[in-house]
This record gives structure tokens, sequence and C-alpha cells, in this order.
């Protein structure tokens, strides 16, 4: 049975921490080619979970070090139905990496969660096309279709919660909401924005969150935002609106450049991890109900320390005073 699918923590006032570029992590420092980017064909290996495992373990500390809750998430934001066939894995496949993938999160859990201590498990979802260039856009029904085969396994499993991240469009998301409805399982929807605060589509991030909640009935727990350096988007919220009140997470990209130019890229731009952290900081002042901090591309440790390092000692004195 799932934890706190009832209940989930993160909606308080708390602080909560997730990792940093799982991907990036595995691609430039531990030299592993992953085609389509995807991290999940390391489930299929005993020491390639060791290795995940380890991974998490690193920031779980961190976590615990300074007294926050924590987010573990599954790698398996490539693992749907299109992009599990183009890498050539069977439904059988589809079916055993995802469930596996929460199993291996379990085992984290079960080692550190204490009554003073808090962690989610979190299935991760991603895009049907690219989160930096999508190529075909689909209707909110389409989206359900293809989404809720995914979403159905991680309702089955002890899951708290999904997200889906690196969208590009509020179709898409509409669709996994509706999906996430008819399991019963909570879920959270995370936005790619570009470098002016946008979606790669061009529309607004206000747009977006306001189409999908009324659409929905306000269907997602709560909204957050990926793969772009906290300091591009700060002036989306100078005005204090409403809508701002539904972003609960950041999961920046330690990188300044554009996703053309991250494309392009040969090595890793780690950016300024001390930046970073001030720059997540000044979000903080900014959007109200905003708790959950983590790293997109490029991101590691050294980010989440110095979130943790910055933020914590202010998080209960800002929350106070905004309240």
């Amino acid at each position: 049975m799932a934890k706190y699918r009832n209940n989930l923590p993160q909606l308080s006032d708390r602080l909560f921490i997730s990792y940093g570029g799982l991907e990036t992590s595995l691609v430039y420092y531990e030299k592993i080619s992953l085609p389509c980017f995807a991290s999940f064909p390391l489930l299929k290996e005993k020491s390639a979970c060791e290795w995940i495992k380890n991974f998490l373990r690193t920031f779980v500390n961190i976590a615990q070090k300074y007294n926050v809750g924590f987010i573990l998430e599954s790698n398996t934001w490539r693992a749907s139905p299109d992009w599990m066939t183009k890498l050539g894995y069977s439904n059988e496949d589809f079916i055993n990496i995802n469930q596996k993938s929460i199993e291996l999160l379990e085992d984290i859990r079960n080692e550190y969660e204490t009554d003073k201590f808090t962690i989610v498990i979190n299935g991760c979802i991603g895009p049907r096309s690219d989160g930096y260039n999508p190529s075909f856009i689909m209707t909110s029904e389409q989206a359900q279709e293809y989404h809720s085969k995914q979403i159905e396994i991680f309702s089955k499993t002890n899951a708290d919660m999904i997200t889906a991240f690196t969208l590009t469009y509020p179709e898409e998301a509409i669709g996994i909401v509706n999906a996430a409805k008819k399991f019963q399982i909570p879920i959270a929807i995370s936005f790619t924005l570009e470098n002016d605060g946008n979606l790669l589509t061009g529309q607004t991030l206000k747009e977006a969150i306001q189409m999908v909640d009324k659409v929905t009935q306000n269907g997602p727990i709560y909204y957050m935002i990926n793969c772009v350096h906290p300091s591009h988007f700060q002036h989306l919220f100078d005005l204090n609106e409403d809508w701002t009140l539904r972003i609960h997470g950041i999961r920046g990209n330690a990188s300044k450049k554009s996703h053309d130019e991250l494309v392009q890229s040969t090595e890793v731009d780690a950016g300024n991890p001390q930046e970073f952290a001030e720059d997540n900081l000044k979000l903080l002042y900014k959007l109200k109900n905003l708790n959950i901090f983590a790293g997109c591309c490029g991101t590691d440790y050294r980010h989440a320390e110095q979130i943790c390092k910055l933020i914590t000692p202010l998080f209960n004195q800002i929350k106070s005073n905004q309240n």
C-alpha cells in the first residue's frame, strides 16, 4: 500500500528537496551512453541498480543532514510506450521496468525513513515527444490514452504520487491529469520553460497553468518548473498573482545556456552551485507556496548542498512573513 498517497506531506509548509541531474551525471561523469537520454535500461542490471541507489543516497544524506524532507523519483522519464518500443523493449519490459523503478525507491525509503525524516516516492513520467523540441502536439484525449498505460502501472505500485516532467504544452498536461484522475493517484505537472520564461510553444506559464486548471478543475496537486536556470523566470512573479500560488516546486538547470546551446554541448555545464542556490532563494521570496527544490540538467550533489545550506535557515522565517 502507498504510504502517503492520501496525505502528501509536501503539501504542508515543510521544505523538501529531490535529487539532481541523473542523466547528465551518467553521460558526462560516468561516460555511459544513454540512447534517447533514457536511464531506465540500467534497471535491468544489478550493478547499475546499485549505482542508482548510491547516487540517490548521496542526496538523501544531504536532506537528512539539514533535516528537510526528500522526494525520491523513479528514473522512468523515458519509460513510456513509444520510447521503449523505439529502444527495442517489449510490453513485458515496459511493465516490469516501471514496477521495478518503484521497488528500488522503496528499498531506499526503508533504509532511511524515520518518524522525523520523511521520504515520498514519486513515479516520474516524461513527454511523448522531445522535452526540448516537440515534434508533434497531441490533443488532450490522445495524451490521456497514451499516458494511461504508464500511469496505470504506477497506480498499482506503492508510489505515493506521479510527476510529469518537461512538458511543453498544456494539452498533454490535461491528458495526463485526466489519466491520473481515472486511476486515482495524485499528479503534479512540471513545464519546461525557455530562457524568456515562456513554454517552448510560446505560451506563457500563466496561460498554461490556468488552462490546465480550468479544464481539469484544478486537477494537479501542484505545478513545478524544470529545465531552465532559475534566474530566467524570476520576472514572471513580480505581480504576485493568484495563479502563482499553484507553484510548489523548481527543478532548475545548472546552466544559463539555452536549450539549443545545451543540445550542442559536448561537456556538462555545472554552472555555479552557489549562484544557483541564491537564485532559488530569490524565488522563495516571490512564490508563497514554493517548498520543493531539485536539480535538472547539469546539477549534482553540490547544488543540493548549497540549496539546503542557504535556504534551510531562512525557510520558516520567509514563510511566516508571507503569511
